[in-house]
């Protein structure tokens, strides 16, 4: 019998307690069929050896904005830009060259804003109009719960008409006197969306490609995509078809899982037993629910936005923000309303990942999720709070006791560590963005990286998940560190249990899916993941990168 493949290297880490190390590894059909005795003699058509490297399953992001990134790479990027007038430079060079292109009408579009960069402040939207005049502007915060607009966009919007409401759950800001400063925070972002949307599916499938292609040289072969089709997260009605195509093309370069958002699902009725006896639901056309698809691109949870960002100070939280007095932040929508509609979904087949930064989000996204298992019974796939940004003890054993996972992004400690402490206060710091007391409760702890809130190198996050440094190189809840081995966990064997995915990927067992990626040493013995380089990146038994070439 001939094999595929066969990948050698110093050590191969399994993550699975029979088998925890080899150094060969076989494949057939894009499966992994043994380890080192039961592959030894066999011959392959294709052979690898890594030498002093270490394989690991291939890594996972649980939890990311694929499509949204993908788009925002021909934007001007405003991550690494420091000073307000840095910033209208770039926005004046792009004016420049729209202008030389000849289309009056083209946007400005740009990504990556923090007014953490600027001293804390935002941009002047009278020095805005200057620069743009009647061009439409339209700046992403590294949140992705607000952006910056200027006035002719705010026309375009209705947002300088007299009879103008703010959406539900956003807010055009405004100044003392009344007038829009050009912040739009939360679902207000909607109104500029509409605008632009829905995209082209080529579009979104060129976007793919070129998300996809840097995955694989960060390692990563699997993510989940944090909500599509609907709300002000989606791209199109039909953006699903976009990713079946990038698959089917050869130009998807990971596997996807996607979590529709709850306002692209609709109400169901059906036979009373096929809906736990109440004979409705809310889902997608046909009855098709979480886990419809393939290896390529399957369904995943059902996304609910209940609050907004921290870094915004619009996350829903119990005590006010330091320095912002009387503010609590807020919840997106009423709680009857996130209650009637997500029950309906969870009736319906879908589990919840519900998007509960703040603790009083938390603390709602507890109450439905104990009522939903309570109700319907307990899925073979956990429900999921994502980001369990500030959690409180209390809310860390409930947690624990409902057998939730949570998604809390351990890289936005290196990258907006102290920010964030400034936000919550020294009393509340310890709260953010857990680690070890999570998975002591029995939490399934899953990393993402949120991008592009945060960058993908997921060494990064693994690195600030292990030793919690800030960007200030101070250490943000220390008691929260957890070891090298549960950080690579967090990206592989229990990214894939909160994905419901572990049957196929996660860890590296005869039958799964022949995924690994290649570090260029042991992330569990190296003095520092983050310095690790990324030697290789298998996907289904075929290089999806490699850097030796």
């Amino acid at each position: 019998m001939q094999l595929d493949l066969i990948l050698t290297a110093r050590e191969i880490l399994t993550m699975h307690p029979e088998r925890p190390t080899a150094t060969s590894v076989g494949v057939i059909n894009g499966r992994i069929v043994g380890f080192d005795e039961e592959i030894a003699g066999l011959a392959a058509a294709e052979t690898h050896d890594f030498g002093d490297a270490c394989i690991t399953p291939g890594l996972i992001d649980a939890h990311c904005h694929t499509a949204w990134w993908g788009l925002g790479l021909t934007s001007i990027d405003l991550s690494a830009t420091r000073g307000l007038d840095a910033l209208y430079a770039q926005i004046a060079a792009e004016v420049e060259r729209l202008d030389a292109l000849g289309d009056p009408e083209a946007w400005v579009h740009g990504t990556g804003f923090n007014q953490a960069h600027h001293g804390g402040a935002f941009p002047d939207i009278a020095r805005l109009d200057e620069i743009t005049g009647e061009r439409p502007l339209y700046l992403r915060h590294t949140s992705g719960h607000a952006s910056i607009t200027n006035t002719a966009t705010l026309r375009l919007v209705g947002a300088l008409d007299a009879e103008f409401e703010n959406p539900t759950g956003g807010v055009v800001v405004r100044d003392a006197q009344g007038a829009p400063t050009g912040l739009l925070e939360e679902a207000a972002q909607g109104l500029v969306q509409a605008l632009l949307l829905p995209y082209a599916t080529e579009r979104l499938v060129e976007a793919l490609e070129a998300a996809t292609s840097r995955y694989a040289e960060q390692g990563i072969t699997s993510f989940t995509e944090a909500g599509v089709g609907g709300g002000w997260i989606g791209h199109s009605p039909i953006e699903v078809a976009a990713y079946q195509a990038a698959a089917e093309r050869g130009r998807l370069h990971a596997r996807a899982q996607l979590m529709p958002a709850i306002d692209a699902l609709r109400p169901l009725t059906g036979h009373a037993a096929d809906f736990c006896r109440e004979g409705e639901g809310a889902g997608l056309d046909l009855g098709i629910r979480a886990g419809f698809g393939d290896d390529a691109v399957r369904f995943g949870h059902v996304k609910v936005f209940l609050d907004g960002s921290l870094l915004g100070a619009t996350a829903a939280v119990t005590e006010d923000y330091c320095g912002h007095d009387h503010n609590t932040g807020y919840l997106l929508d009423e709680p009857e309303v996130y209650r009637e509609r997500a029950l309906g979904a969870y009736r319906a087949g879908w589990p919840l990942a519900l998007h509960a930064i703040g603790d009083a989000a938390i603390d709602l996204a507890l109450d439905l999720i104990e009522e939903a298992q309570d109700r319907y019974g307990r899925r073979d796939v956990p429900c999921r709070i994502e980001h369990f940004g500030i959690a409180r003890p209390d809310q860390v054993e409930r947690a624990g006791r409902l057998r939730v996972a949570v998604t809390p992004q351990a890289g936005f400690i290196s990258a907006f560590g102290d920010q964030m402490a400034d936000r919550v206060g020294r009393d509340r710091e310890s709260w953010l963005y857990r680690g070890r007391s999570v998975i002591d409760a029995g939490i399934v702890l899953a990393g993402s990286s949120d991008l592009p809130v945060a960058d993908n190198n997921l060494r990064r996050g693994m690195q600030a998940a292990i030793d919690r440094r800030t960007e200030n190189d101070t250490v943000l809840g220390e008691a929260e560190a957890i070891t090298p081995e549960e950080a690579l966990r967090t990206h592989t064997e229990w990214a894939a249990r909160a994905t419901g995915q572990i049957a196929d990927k996660g860890t590296l067992e005869r039958g799964k899916l022949a995924d690994f990626t290649v570090f260029s040493a042991s992330p569990l013995t190296a003095p520092r993941v983050a310095d690790l380089d990324i030697v290789a990146t298998v996907l289904g038994g075929a290089l999806s990168y490699d850097s030796r070439s």
